[in-house]
């Protein structure tokens, strides 16, 4: 994908982010900056990559395709959420589906693990 560079490489897949997502944590940073100052800017920019660490391990998720002889040569982050790159689709729907519902899993696991350090957060009604 054109306008994106790479940041780093997990297990021979390359993580790379769009220059537009850059543009996103900017107008995040300046939002935030003019709210509350500097430490709102980095609680504010801080927050979005900490969803986009989320979104790149959902993406490393559907990596699962490895185990099928099928590579993830590239993982792109974009203000809109990841792609996983693919180099072929499995051929056998239990594959497919299996590649399919690994990214979700990995979500079940990060929310569980939140849950568990967290906390359920309850919501007070008046």
């Amino acid at each position: 994908m054109q306008w994106s560079y790479q940041i780093l490489r997990v297990g021979g897949t390359e993580i790379r982010i769009h220059l537009t997502f850059l543009l996103l944590l900017a107008w995040i940073g300046i939002a935030y900056y003019q709210e509350g100052g500097t430490s709102a800017a980095i609680e504010g920019v801080g927050f979005i990559v900490a969803v986009f660490a989320c979104v790149v391990l959902h993406e490393l998720g559907h990596a699962a395709a490895s185990r099928y002889g099928i590579r993830t040569p590239k993982i792109t982050l974009l203000p809109i959420g990841g792609v996983a790159e693919l180099e072929r689709l499995p051929e056998k729907p239990s594959e497919e589906i299996v590649v399919a519902l690994a990214g979700p899993l990995v979500n079940v696991v990060i929310a569980s693990f939140l849950v568990l350090a967290l906390g359920p957060l309850s919501v007070s009604t008046r």
